[in-house]
């Protein structure tokens, strides 16, 4: 059980969702769940593993559900009594007659950037560079071939070539949860557009991916433009980044990608919105 709620995790933060996790540490007497016993709970309500069942684990799971709220600030240690007659105590009591005590490990795990590359020329090959760099996951698009090849982009989690239509096919069933960033980097401003209209009529107004593109003012004036007239709401379309990247004077591609990955480290961070 243990190893299968780890390996669940692992791939729920793959998928980008947040991970609430227990485990059981210690345990001394009449309980439910040993040392080594894991549950794990997401922000999207998904849920893996058990601690034991009975009141303990409707306790942990709550604890859990508020954390995901709260933060990985406020991972901590939590001790739960089975025995109703511990309230007052430094410990957390059950409505039990049970009388054991179960130590448990409370955690927020949070997915690693995930970078869609969509566009795979030069700014889009420094972009990888920099996330190889970060240790963060990137993934690749581009109508052509050449550019998405797994010999330009060797630690690509993915390599995509296809049009437009195809590829938006390919991430029904919300699959473009899985990227934390799509980065519009494309050579042809209307792949862009297209691919920008198609991702936010199906992410609507939610928070994952964020969107950011490479781009002008006047680019982005056109782009919101068409969005909007495709039914994308202006919340949806504001949230997008236009032009991406802090503004540090960039102008090679290798400078881009600093600027762009600096930007993403300081939303996830939290010190940007």
């Amino acid at each position: 059980m243990t190893s299968a709620t780890l390996a669940w995790v692992l791939d729920r933060l793959n998928y980008g969702e947040r991970v609430a996790l227990a485990s059981v540490v210690g345990a001394i007497g009449s309980v439910p769940g040993k040392p080594g016993a894991r549950m794990a709970v997401t922000n999207l309500g998904n849920r893996h593993g058990t601690i034991g069942g009975a009141g303990l684990e409707l306790k942990v799971e709550a604890h859990l559900g508020q954390m995901l709220v709260n933060g990985s600030s406020s991972s901590r240690v939590e001790t739960y009594v089975l025995h109703r007659d511990a309230k007052g105590q430094e410990v957390t009591a059950l409505d039990s007659l049970c009388g054991g005590r179960v130590t448990v490990s409370l955690e927020v795990l949070e997915p690693m950037p995930h970078i869609l590359i969509a566009g795979g020329g030069h700014c889009g090959q420094a972009v990888a560079a920099a996330c190889d760099n970060l240790g963060w996951s990137h993934s690749v698009f581009d109508v052509r071939n050449e550019y998405a090849d797994e010999e330009v982009y060797p630690n690509a989690v993915e390599n995509h070539s296809s049009d437009v239509e195809a590829f938006l096919a390919s991430l029904s069933d919300n699959g473009f949860m899985r990227f934390s960033d799509v980065l519009l980097l494309g050579h042809d401003w209307s792949v862009d557009q297209d691919l920008l209209i198609g991702i936010l009529l199906a992410r609507g107004e939610g928070r994952r991916p964020r969107i950011g593109a490479i781009g002008s003012r006047a680019k982005w004036k056109a782009f919101r433009e068409a969005a909007i007239s495709a039914k994308v709401t202006e919340n949806a379309v504001d949230s997008v980044r236009c032009p991406i990247g802090i503004d540090i004077g960039a102008e090679s591609p290798e400078e881009i990608a600093i600027s762009v990955c600096a930007e993403i480290l300081a939303i996830e961070k939290g010190v940007q919105e």
